[in-house]
């Protein structure tokens, strides 16, 4: 495996669990979850899958510039790679919820997210 690839991979990982594990941990300060919900493990393993290819078919050869691969250069391309995993991790979250409808997230309501009676 080369260098770029394992940038690619770990920062793109790396996206992906803080997207996944920070509305977690945000939860469970307010206290409106106990444990780890396995629904939190699905949408960041396929985020991972079609994240990884995406990353792969987007950025297929990194070029470090004239220097060649210096810590900038993967330092730029851990960045972009993390940005890209907690974006398409936010995007696959909110497609799950819109699939799922008002009525699983308890959203349903009416004005302010108040509850219909």
């Amino acid at each position: 495996m080369s260098t770029e690839f394992l940038v690619k991979f770990f920062g793109l990982f790396l996206g992906i669990l803080a997207r996944t594990v920070l509305p977690w941990l945000r939860k469970i300060r307010e206290g409106r979850v106990r444990g780890f919900d396995r629904r939190y493990l699905y949408s960041a393993s396929a985020s991972l899958a079609i994240g990884l290819i995406f990353t792969l078919v987007l950025f297929p050869r990194f070029d470090g510039g004239a220097e060649g691969l210096t810590f900038e250069a993967l330092f730029k391309l851990f960045s972009l790679a993390f940005g890209f995993g907690f974006g398409w991790n936010a995007l696959i979250n909110e497609g799950g919820a819109w699939a799922a409808g008002p009525e699983a997230s308890g959203e349903a309501g009416g004005a302010a997210g108040m509850p219909v009676r």
